[in-house]
């Protein structure tokens, strides 16, 4: 677990990185180990496991260790993590690559194209230009104009897990950049992810929107997106989203919907399905009206093949109130098409 993915940087030391009271007390915790027993449970840690969420630590001598490689881990995080103005709206970002690019949510960077000023943790600030928006799941890209290179993190790769349970460290500029202070830093546990988002009990306020969430080899699993009802239950936009749409952000496009705002059925998944088997259609919704079923497992959307219910959830997503859609699915045995409207959403919490 000594492998980090951080290029670059400032220099900037331990105490200044707000690693708050938690690391503080391991410290304190593990001083007051006498050596021999120290020794006596080194051969007992194993870091990847507990990060990984498999177990938890079993001794102060693997709380030492952890703390270690999370005070490193947090130097290089907080060299990387960026503080940005558009306009009046102030948030967080992480650079992403020697040339300046910046992931952060896209409600902070707003639409393409704009000015945009980035603020590192020593407090300079450098020009930038917002790029592509994906309003959907909340993934914005910027890019800083002035010339590099610059302090950059590695995004994790599409084949690694994110696993529930995983340790996550979360860097940020909480109530927006404070000058003297560098981006603080918190640490948590993943509690849900899926192809839309991860909660995490990362602890998040205004301002931290757009900062990373890393994993602790390292690597930028997500990006601050939500704050949730919860202090202990926070959101942020998967790795993936900005992976699997980096060509569409890089030229500037801006497409989807903020939650609450767009495109609406009105049905519900079976849960665990392989397939687009709905659970629950929605009375007086425009799937009701198109006369979709419980049961019906939907096949195409418009065009476009339906794999599963994620891949119409996105297909949905990608459409706009007022379309006309035609709807294959499959009934018992047999094939039927149907032709839907699609509604404005309501509610956020259905779809």
């Amino acid at each position: 677990m000594s492998r980090t993915h951080f290029r670059g940087g400032l220099g900037f030391s331990s105490h200044k990185t707000g690693f708050a009271v938690l690391l503080l007390i391991l410290s304190l915790m593990v001083s007051a180990v006498p050596p021999s027993v120290a020794a006596s449970e080194r051969a007992e840690i194993d870091l990847e496991r507990v990060f990984s969420g498999e177990r938890d630590p079993r001794s102060l001598a693997e709380l030492q260790a952890m703390e270690r490689h999370q005070r490193e881990l947090a130097e290089q995080a907080v060299a990387c993590t960026v503080g940005i103005i558009v306009g009046s709206a102030h948030g967080s970002g992480v650079i992403i690559s020697p040339d300046g690019y910046v992931l952060t949510a896209a409600h902070v960077g707003g639409v393409p194209n704009r000015s945009a000023r980035v603020i590192l943790p020593d407090g300079r600030q450098v020009r930038a230009k917002t790029l592509g928006a994906y309003r959907t799941l909340d993934a914005g890209l910027m890019k800083i104009e002035d010339p590099g290179p610059w302090p950059y993190a590695e995004m994790a790769s599409p084949e690694d897990p994110i696993q529930v349970g995983q340790w996550g460290l979360v860097t940020g500029h909480p109530g927006g950049f404070q000058d003297g202070r560098a981006p603080v830093v918190r640490l948590g546990r993943i509690l849900l992810t899926d192809r839309f988002a991860i909660t995490t009990d990362c602890t998040l306020v205004g301002g931290d929107s757009g900062g990373p969430l890393f994993d602790m080899e390292g690597r930028v699993i997500g990006i601050n997106s939500r704050i949730g009802r919860l202090l202990t239950a926070n959101m942020h936009v998967p790795i993936n989203a900005y992976q699997e749409s980096w060509d569409r952000l890089v030229k500037s496009e801006e497409w989807g919907h903020f939650p609450g705002t767009g495109p609406f059925i009105g049905v519900r998944g079976e849960t665990d399905a392989a397939d687009a088997r709905l659970a629950e259609v929605y009375p007086g919704t425009p799937a009701a009206e198109a006369g979709l079923q419980a049961g019906d497992v939907i096949l195409k959307f418009g065009e476009k093949a339906v794999t599963d219910f994620s891949s119409l959830q996105l297909l949905v997503n990608d459409s706009q109130p007022g379309d006309q859609v035609q709807i294959e699915l499959r009934r018992g045995d047999s094939q039927l098409t149907l032709e839907l409207v699609v509604g404005q959403q309501r509610s956020p919490s259905r779809f």
